[in-house]
């Protein structure tokens, strides 16, 4: 690490001394790295660094290398940056504090509280019903903090798969009646009545659990933007479950989702309209996402019986 990022982690957290620790990850197809430091001399044993740093040749696992997949991370980068240096969220949807965020030509630097530290120091690759139940209650909570916020200086509308930004994976697409059907589901999820800021990723793997389960915290805010926040809820329950437990347990941690809404959402709204219309947006939100599937990586898990039925149940929705 070049000694003018370790002055300014120095500088910010106040210590006299760092050593560099382990890797956490490698950022998606090779824009850098998320290390852990060590810290001496201050009141933080240690923070998390986001190291972006743009290749010359990315390296995309599904083969889309493309200038406006390069543009698309680039953007997403200023995104996040732009986030953590101007929004806030309270301790029910709880995210790292950002005590620096500096960009370098084509360097990007994010310096983040540890969340191991604050005792969000379990990652889980399978959940039982209390961790997802924690999760939806983040969202709840962050979803009801921002509603009716305009998302000023993020993705105008959120998540990674919006339609906009995957014009490649539309035409890769080969199920020609959800390819025609894709900018009237675009179009009726961005005309919701009840807006929010969605997470834009909100997969199991970017929740950080407390060692009962019962506590989260969310990273990742690259694709937060505006738009209905059920596309979160839709991306989180299929990051968790197979088709099989999502027909058996979908209804259920829905309903829990909408509870935790209405207690969060100010007293001013109507919640029974709220959760009507996103409610009703569940099924295209569902599709919305298949319909990237189904052009990024034709064989991926997801494509499945119950995102097949959701898709059939939209498309004669709007023949109607």
């Amino acid at each position: 690490m070049k000694q003018e990022y370790q002055d300014l982690i120095l500088q910010v957290c106040g210590a006299s001394s760092l050593r560099v620790g382990s890797k956490i990850q490698t950022l998606w197809s090779g824009y850098g790295e998320i290390v852990r430091l060590h810290l001496e001399g201050c009141d933080r044993p240690s923070v998390v660094v986001k190291h972006v740093k743009f290749p010359e040749e990315a390296e995309h696992p599904g083969g889309w290398n493309t200038d406006r997949s390069h543009s698309r991370k680039v953007r997403s980068y200023q995104v996040e940056t732009h986030w953590y240096q101007n929004y806030s969220t309270n301790q029910r949807c709880r995210i790292p504090a950002c005590l620096a965020a500096r960009s370098y030509g084509d360097e990007m630097l994010i310096v983040l509280e540890d969340l191991d530290v604050a005792s969000y120091d379990q990652r889980r690759t399978s959940v039982k019903d209390r961790e997802m139940r924690a999760c939806l209650s983040w969202l709840a909570h962050f979803h009801a903090l921002f509603l009716g916020a305009a998302p000023e200086g993020l993705w105008p509308v959120g998540t990674y798969w919006h339609l906009e930004t995957r014009p490649d994976e539309l035409e890769a697409m080969e199920d020609a009646e959800l390819k025609a059907a894709a900018s009237d589901i675009d179009r009726i999820l961005n005309e919701c009545r009840f807006k929010t800021i969605v997470h834009g990723d909100a997969k199991l793997a970017n929740f950080c659990f407390s060692q009962s389960g019962q506590d989260v915290a969310a990273v990742d805010f690259q694709y937060v933007g505006g738009g209905c926040g059920i596309k979160d809820v839709v991306y989180f329950l299929g990051s968790c479950m197979e088709e099989k437990e999502c027909e058996k347990r979908v209804p259920a941690l829905l309903d829990y989702y909408f509870s935790e809404l209405k207690l969060s959402v100010k007293k001013d709204v109507d919640s029974d309209a709220l959760e009507k219309e996103w409610r009703e947006m569940f099924a295209f939100a569902w599709t919305d996402f298949h319909r990237f599937l189904l052009g990024w990586m034709p064989g991926h898990w997801k494509i499945n019986r119950y995102s097949k039925q959701l898709t059939k149940e939209v498309l004669h929705k709007l023949k109607q």
